[in-house]
């Protein structure tokens, strides 16, 4: 079938050539359409329910929200995990999805079940889902600053609420933009109890006297005149003087009683659940651009930071845009570094071809394919929505020496058969009839192996499409665009290929045997065969004992998920002690910004504690996240690493009471929302008893701490908040004819400080709100001689209600699959994250004394590794399975597809000794490459043994074992050049990718690394083991005689 595709694209080379233009054109397309990242999307398929209960303490939260929309989201049809975090005033329900789903289903499936238990949540609830991103969704940060003093942080905010917000909001492709930092304007109430008590008025009536005034109306439409009008009554509150107005009731004679009278009235800031700072200069608000999922996320930055320039004149006299935060850096930096090493890569295998060829333009029909197979993979990648990212582009990269394989096999190939014409036929010249039919016959010699062979290469990669999980998702786009890759040029072999060669290998064609580098191979080659095949049993013992030696870095290598990504910017995440006020912890804050700004390598430090105002920031108070952008390379310090500088970062901060965590900022953002942890590894307690939960978080906190390799370990405190409980006597109230519902009202509104609604300013809102005074709350002897008022208008205290006492409590709670947990954050430094895990794993079961009720569990980036072990342990010998098919495909003997698949594991060899010398740990990457390398190899076996069978198969008539021996010593050293050029290539297009630095060349590295070390031994020892073997196969054994040596005939002897 092959040998038909060939003569067919021969006889219409010019449809060939038409297409290949075709593809060329949507290939230039395909690389300008294609959506531009920096990492693959790593996300689960989620969705975030996000409720508000405003003042309610966490356990309340936890017992009246979350729980009964966790264990109702479990029923969610393809619902994985549910996730819960309950904490002051706010619940978070993340609901995780098997791979696959559909983001837009799974939304409204989650709002189907959230409509059931809605009617089961408490007044005052209001729950919504959060926006359509995953968790790369964070792609641009930016803070507001006023240097003139001209603005406050509540103006600042205001400012980004209601005008930035907005603005940004309408670029395609945001599905958010959250508000970080700064005050909220707030319109404070602050009652004056003992007034209230002496004119007669409740808190209650002072809530509906202010909802009453703060409304407009319409009155239809009325006509005057043959004209018509609307009808509007104005109403709403728009100043401090509106609300000092506002009438609560009359007394004698008509006198009003207004707010004014038992409140005063004031603007302040809104509680506070997030907290920015910049550069440790002071607070400042701020924005986060959220990508939608699917979108373009570099197009998208690009049309953020032009509409900003067009704001910024719009901004008030002083008010700077600070970029803290840019992932297009990173992405250009991403792009622009494999960019470069596809051109050298190009470069290279052109300088290859033409070194070994010493014909430009028969080199020149091996490069042509490069770009062809290329833009043909970006076709297929836009259609079916990959990113160009450096996974996927890394994909090209890695295959971009197999590219070209068969190119130069059936180039090699042409030019000996155009040879051998040309010494049986001196004296003429070769005609264009003549030479299309020699290079169609070349080409079908070895056509139909070199394209099964690349289909090998194709198919090798199968077990990287089965992976899961965020390992599927990095490493599936390399598959993808590898796949295209080769089976692009699979295709141009068979049919763009033979037409360039007839169009281009023309003139004089250099001998082999004149060229100096191929003279010198088989130099160096001919004593080594020579001695491999006068003992070729010898030969594959000592095969047996190099491939032994792989037992030696096998088991000195450590063991990871993935290398730590170099993303350009470093995200600080320490843990703090629960219990932070925020005037705490902005001094906190500002104190580490101070000290990480000290580096000379920092440009600019974006600190946050608490959460940014959106349902994809879970984070407590306590949680602080700083983003530290650095300068450019060129301006660091001679000498200075990534590496060198989180640990000077790491000494420079220390501060007591803060256990600091180094993260890059996408992989540690997609692994919080994956696992619900934000270190490397992750031990979760869980259980329903939080004290025991708590006890057993502090013992494993503990044990860890001694594990090697463990920098910092912190378990969540369950009982570091502090709590005023009002414990109100049922009895007591009742006397005084007061019910719980009335008591809890002064608790939570007055007390607490309650919003009751919002003014209306042009497009702006802010909320009112109606507390006491602070100087009666601030301590319990106050808060029990509250006054109340009874509705027959007696005045008694809370304490004659209510016992008033001061406890410890949960500062934010956590659940996962319905059951309350705590997790004990374990960051790792200097050794490998597989050796970690199990040290600590033996360490807790044998120092943690587990209670009934109470299980322990790890999640983090080793559970990935664990997963894709199990994996790949299943699919791997299902590959081997069927790449042992195409070889017998190939071969159509059992015995010379098993002889190839035999030479695969000496690729094994020094893949894992380049792995072990250059310090790299086995991981999901390292695996990659390693399932490339069979591909690989098995090709060039493939072409090796084509030679040894063609030479073979010249030999006619019955062949004794000198001439097999012959043959096979002619099949390996006159066919020197296409093996060596195929090994040169393939190393030539991975040299760069494994010495490369760089944005993603941690990963890149990694998995060319096996490829590189395989491709040295596996060729050396296919060209020695091979022959050998094969010779074994067909020697002609020596005829045994009928009879055994020692054997008599038996003669009947005479009695």
């Amino acid at each position: 079938m092959i040998a038909r595709i060939i003569d067919a694209s021969i006889a219409n080379r010019f449809f060939i050539v038409l297409a290949a233009i075709a593809v060329t054109l949507g290939g230039f397309w395909a690389v300008r359409a294609t959506p531009v990242d920096a990492i693959p999307d790593l996300s689960d398929v989620q969705v975030v329910v996000r409720s508000n209960y405003p003042g309610q303490a966490p356990r309340i939260v936890e017992d009246q929200v979350t729980y009964p929309l966790a264990t109702t989201m479990l029923s969610v049809p393809g619902a994985e995990t549910v996730r819960g975090y309950s904490m002051f005033g706010d619940s978070f329900v993340y609901v995780i999805f098997e791979d696959g789903t559909d983001l837009y289903w799974a939304r409204s499936r989650v709002l189907e079940y959230l409509n059931q238990v809605q009617n089961e949540l408490p007044e005052g609830v209001t729950s919504s889902l959060g926006p359509d991103a995953t968790g790369v969704g964070w792609i641009y940060e930016y803070a507001l600053v006023d240097r003139t003093g001209n603005s406050d942080l509540a103006d600042l905010r205001s400012l980004q609420d209601w005008f930035l917000r907005y603005e940004l909001q309408t670029i395609p492709g945001i599905a958010e933009v959250a508000s970080v930092g700064g005050m909220v304007k707030q319109y404070q109430v602050v009652l004056e109890p003992y007034r209230m008590a002496s004119l007669g008025v409740t808190h209650s009536d002072v809530v509906r006297a202010i909802q009453a005034s703060n409304q407009e109306a319409g009155g239809s439409v009325v006509e005057m005149g043959e004209a018509e009008f609307m009808v509007r009554a104005s109403g709403y509150l728009t100043s401090l003087e509106d609300f000092r107005q506002i009438p609560l009731k009359s007394v004698g004679n008509g006198i009003p009683v207004t707010l004014s009278d038992v409140a005063t009235i004031q603007l302040g800031p809104e509680m506070r659940r997030g907290i920015a700072e910049l550069n440790g200069e002071g607070e400042v608000a701020g924005g986060i651009v959220v990508l939608r999922q699917g979108e373009d996320a570099r197009a998208t930055i690009a049309a953020v930071e032009e509409r900003l320039e067009v704001l910024k004149p719009s901004l008030p006299e002083g008010v700077e845009i600070v970029t803290t935060y840019d992932r297009s850096k990173l992405i250009d930096a991403s792009i622009d570094n494999l960019t470069g090493k596809l051109i050298a890569e190009f470069i290279i295998v052109a300088i290859v071809c033409a070194l070994f060829l010493w014909h430009v333009r028969s080199a020149f029909v091996a490069i042509v394919t490069l770009p062809l197979g290329v833009l043909a993979a970006f076709i297929v990648m836009r259609f079916q929505g990959v990113d160009a990212n450096i996974m996927s582009l890394g994909g090209i990269a890695i295959a971009i020496g197999a590219m070209v394989d068969a190119a130069i096999v059936m180039i090699e190939n042409a030019h000996k058969h155009i040879e051998h014409w040309e010494e049986d036929h001196p004296d003429e010249e070769l005609s264009d009839n003549e030479r299309w039919k020699l290079i169609a016959e070349a080409s079908k010699e070895v056509g139909p192996a070199l394209f099964f062979s690349l289909l090998i290469i194709t198919l090798s990669f199968l077990p990287v499409f089965t992976l899961q999980a965020q390992e599927g998702r990095l490493f599936s786009p390399l598959a993808f665009t590898k796949t295209y890759a080769m089976a692009a040029a699979a295709i141009l072999s068979v049919t763009l290929v033979p037409v360039l060669m007839g169009w281009l290998i023309r003139g004089k064609i250099p001998k082999e045997d004149t060229n100096l580098l191929n003279r010198a191979l088989t130099k160096v080659y001919r004593p080594g065969l020579d001695w491999v095949l006068s003992r070729p049993k010898t030969t594959l013992v000592v095969a047996g004992l190099v491939f032994l030696t792989t037992l030696v870095p096998f088991t000195r290598l450590g063991g990871e998920f993935l290398p730590p990504l170099d993303e350009g910017d470093l995200l600080y995440m320490p843990s703090a002690l629960p219990g932070l006020s925020p005037g705490e912890a902005s001094a906190l804050l500002q104190r580490t910004d101070r000290l990480i700004k000290s580096v000379p390598e920092v440009e600019t430090v974006f600190g946050k504690a608490g959460r940014a105002d959106t349902a994809t920031d879970p984070a407590p108070l306590t949680m602080f996240e700083t983003t530290i952008r650095f300068k450019p390379r060129e301006e660091w310090r001679p000498g200075m690493t990534p590496e060198k500088l989180v640990e000077e970062l790491d000494q420079a901060v220390q501060v007591p009471g803060l256990a600091n965590v180094w993260v890059p900022p996408i992989r540690n953002r997609i692994d919080m929302l994956a696992t619900g942890i934000k270190s490397p590894i992750g031990v979760k307690v869980s259980g329903e008893d939080l004290a025991e939960i708590e006890r057993v978080a502090l013992q494993v906190e503990n044990v860890a701490k001694q594990v090697p390799g463990v920098s910092s370990a912190l378990a969540e405190r369950l009982s570091g908040g502090r709590y005023v409980d009002v414990d109100i006597d049922r009895v007591a109230a009742a006397r005084f004819g007061l019910n719980i519902a009335d008591v809890q009202q002064i608790v939570s509104g007055a007390i607490g400080g309650a919003n009751i609604g919002r003014t209306v300013e042009g497009l702006a809102r802010y909320p009112i709100n109606v507390r006491y005074p602070r100087e009666i709350r601030d301590s319990i002897g106050e808060l029990r001689a509250l006054p109340l008022l009874t509705p027959s208008g007696q005045q008694i205290t809370l304490g004659t209600v209510a016992q008033v006492s001061v406890s410890d409590g949960p500062p934010m709670l956590k659940n996962e699959q319905g059951r309350l947990i705590s997790v004990v954050y374990v960051d790792t430094r200097g050794r490998d994250l597989s050796s970690v895990v199990s040290d600590l794993q033996a360490a807790v079961s044998e120092g943690v004394d587990l209670p009934a009720g109470v299980s322990i569990s790890y999640a983090g980036q080793f559970e990935y590794l664990t997963r894709a072990n199990e994996r790949l342990q299943v699919v791997i010998p299902a590959t081997l399975g069927i790449i042992f098919v195409l070889l017998y495909l190939i071969f159509r003997r059992f015995d010379e597809a098993l002889l190839v698949m035999g030479t695969l594991p000496f690729a094994l060899t020094g893949g894992f000794w380049l792995l072990y010398l250059m310090g790299y740990n086995q991981s999901v990457a390292t695996s990659v490459g390693f399932i490339a390398l069979a591909g690989v190899s098995a090709e060039f076996g493939v072409i090796m043994l084509i030679y040894l069978k063609s030479a073979l198969a010249k030999r006619r008539g019955e062949l004794d074992a000198e001439d097999v021996g012959e043959a096979i010593r002619e099949g390996a050293l006159l066919r020197v050049r296409p093996k060596a050029m195929t090994v040169a290539v393939i190393l030539a297009g991975l040299f760069p990718i494994l010495i490369g630095t760089g944005a993603g060349s941690e990963v890149m590295s990694r998995i060319a690394a096996p490829m590189v070390g395989g491709m040295i031994t596996a060729p050396l020892l296919s060209m020695f083991v091979i022959p050998a073997a094969y010779l074994l196969m067909r020697r002609p054994r020596p005829e045994r005689s009928p009879q055994s040596e020692g054997e008599t005939e038996c003669v009947p002897q005479p009695l």
